[in-house]
């Protein structure tokens, strides 16, 4: 009886195991089915209890060519019968896919988010005037604010006003403005104001516009 035993290590490797065992020899039969017609018949009806195996992928686009898809990779590419959609090869299925590419536009400045330049865009396209003056400071305010969460530290306004030059394409100056970004305590403390069960009230009013 020891002798029949069949260890897992032994077993045939299973290119796609979600499909367990059973499915995998049923591949492998059909491919030494000589007679074409025959060959075709039984490769639908795999491709059909396959469908049945994984009914959260009807609604899902080319369901059918996935599955006839994954009929041939689990052949191994070696399966001889009339499919509706375009065999895939094993090349195709080895080709690496090429890198993605960043949603930011300056990846030396990730800590800003990918939302801050299109405000920064936004901005560009506003007229002149105190409506867009408020956006540009709430817009360096916010930048000073993510600088100060990714540093832990304290940054000059200046730094962050060449960074807001920069991202946008120099359209935005404010390296010669008199006007001061909020403090980092300010900031910060914005952050931290729900973390504890009671809220303490501020001091003062803050003398910054935006």
């Amino acid at each position: 009886m020891i002798d029949t035993l069949e260890y897992n290590t032994e077993r045939e490797h299973l290119i796609i195991p979600e499909y367990g065992r059973h499915m995998q020899k049923m591949i492998n039969h059909v491919k030494t089915v000589e007679d074409r017609e025959e060959r075709n018949k039984l490769a639908k009806a795999i491709i059909s209890v396959m469908g049945n195996m994984q009914p959260h992928l009807r609604d899902v686009p080319d369901f059918q060519h996935k599955l006839w898809d994954q009929l041939f990779i689990m052949s191994n590419f070696e399966l001889d019968v009339d499919s509706p959609f375009p065999k895939p090869t094993k090349e195709l299925l080895a080709e690496r896919p090429g890198p993605l590419k960043y949603p930011q536009n300056h990846p030396k400045y990730r800590f800003y988010g990918n939302n801050i330049k299109t405000m920064i865009d936004v901005a560009n396209t506003w007229e002149e005037g105190e409506l867009k003056e408020a956006l540009v400071y709430t817009i360096a305010n916010h930048m000073k604010k993510c600088f100060l969460n990714w540093n832990k530290d304290t940054v000059e306004d200046i730094v962050i006003y060449d960074h807001l030059f920069e991202l946008s394409g120099g359209k935005i100056n404010l390296r010669d403005s008199e006007e001061d970004l909020s403090d980092a305590s300010s900031l910060m403390r914005s952050k931290s104001k729900f973390s504890g069960k009671k809220h303490h009230k501020k001091q003062g009013r803050q003398r910054k516009r935006y």
